[in-house]
């Protein structure tokens, strides 16, 4: 199985431990096509910032997004980024898992909740000592269906 994992990077990087975490178990999954956003040394600034490299990260990720089986995404960070892939991933009918964590304080937007069929596109609310059962109980299920 192919897992395009989606988390923040240019729209900040506090999470990127529990991203690390996250890779970890989808990891045992699967090929994380994306596993380079829990890089810690990534930083805000990304992979470069020219926009001839810009160009060349969206070409890849999106051809990894067409071949990837399944897209999990961390949404508590807001992220122009991980919006447009969520977006390109309903467009191409993949099946979606959210990650949002309410203790953070903020609110999830109203288009990722709103999306939420229970079948193609999922959110779930947790907390970060429960990601991993929560990441198991969603891929038990996936083998299911």
């Amino acid at each position: 199985m192919k897992v395009y994992f989606c988390g923040s990077i240019r729209g900040g990087r506090d999470d990127v431990s529990l991203y690390r975490k996250i890779v970890n178990k989808l990891q045992t999954f699967g090929t994380v096509l994306t596993e380079h956003v829990s890089d810690e040394q990534l930083s805000d600034r990304g992979e470069a910032s020219t926009a001839a490299a810009d160009r060349q990260i969206h070409d890849r990720d999106v051809d990894w997004l067409r071949q990837s089986d399944v897209v999990v995404a961390e949404v508590t960070q807001p992220s122009l980024g991980v919006g447009y892939e969520l977006g390109r991933a309903v467009d191409m009918k993949k099946k979606i898992f959210c990650l949002f964590r309410p203790s953070s304080g903020r609110s999830l937007s109203a288009m990722i909740r709103g999306a939420d069929d229970g079948e193609l596109f999922v959110v779930r609310d947790y907390s970060e000592d429960e990601v991993e059962n929560v990441l198991q109980e969603f891929f038990d299920n996936l083998k299911t269906t």
